[in-house]
Protein backbone atom coordinates (compact mmCIF):
# COMPACT_ATOMS: atom_id res chain seq x y z
CA UNK A 1 0.00 0.00 0.00
CA UNK A 2 1.42 3.72 -1.23
CA UNK A 3 1.48 6.34 1.41
CA UNK A 4 2.56 10.04 1.29
CA UNK A 5 5.67 11.11 2.84
CA UNK A 6 5.99 15.23 2.59
CA UNK A 7 8.88 17.40 3.03
CA UNK A 8 9.51 20.94 3.51
CA UNK A 9 12.26 22.85 1.40
CA UNK A 10 13.87 25.63 1.54
CA UNK A 11 14.60 26.44 -1.89
CA UNK A 12 13.98 25.15 -5.63
CA UNK A 13 17.75 23.50 -5.76
CA UNK A 14 17.22 21.93 -2.80
CA UNK A 15 13.85 19.98 -3.95
CA UNK A 16 15.68 18.91 -7.53
CA UNK A 17 18.54 17.62 -5.07
CA UNK A 18 16.09 15.72 -3.17
CA UNK A 19 14.30 14.76 -6.32
CA UNK A 20 17.34 13.38 -8.57
CA UNK A 21 18.79 11.13 -5.76
CA UNK A 22 14.82 9.57 -5.30
CA UNK A 23 15.56 9.20 -8.82
CA UNK A 24 18.75 7.53 -8.75
CA UNK A 25 17.99 5.19 -6.19
CA UNK A 26 15.03 3.46 -8.44
CA UNK A 27 11.91 5.47 -7.22
CA UNK A 28 9.54 6.50 -10.40
CA UNK A 29 9.58 10.51 -11.02
CA UNK A 30 5.71 10.20 -11.77
CA UNK A 31 5.80 9.73 -7.60
CA UNK A 32 7.16 12.75 -6.44
CA UNK A 33 5.69 15.67 -6.89
CA UNK A 34 7.33 18.81 -6.09
CA UNK A 35 4.71 21.75 -5.03
CA UNK A 36 6.44 25.11 -5.37
CA UNK A 37 4.08 27.70 -3.94
CA UNK A 38 3.63 25.36 -0.81
CA UNK A 39 7.71 24.35 -0.52
CA UNK A 40 6.47 21.18 -0.47
CA UNK A 41 7.61 17.66 -1.99
CA UNK A 42 5.50 14.39 -1.40
CA UNK A 43 6.43 11.43 -2.53
CA UNK A 44 4.12 8.58 -3.06
CA UNK A 45 6.32 4.86 -1.51
CA UNK A 46 5.30 1.93 -0.24
CA UNK A 47 5.25 1.83 3.54
CA UNK A 48 8.51 -0.24 3.74
CA UNK A 49 10.79 1.92 1.63
CA UNK A 50 9.74 5.22 4.17
CA UNK A 51 13.24 5.04 6.03
CA UNK A 52 15.25 4.86 2.87
CA UNK A 53 13.30 8.50 1.85
CA UNK A 54 13.57 10.16 5.22
CA UNK A 55 17.00 9.15 4.72
CA UNK A 56 17.36 11.45 1.46
CA UNK A 57 14.99 13.49 3.59
CA UNK A 58 17.73 14.28 6.01
CA UNK A 59 21.10 14.63 3.64
CA UNK A 60 19.48 17.17 2.03
CA UNK A 61 18.27 18.94 5.00
CA UNK A 62 14.09 18.25 4.09
CA UNK A 63 12.07 18.60 7.40
CA UNK A 64 9.22 15.93 7.11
Amino acid sequence: MSKALNGNFTSKEQARNVRDDLIAMGLPQENIYIEEQENIIRVMIPSEERREIEEVFDRHGVTY
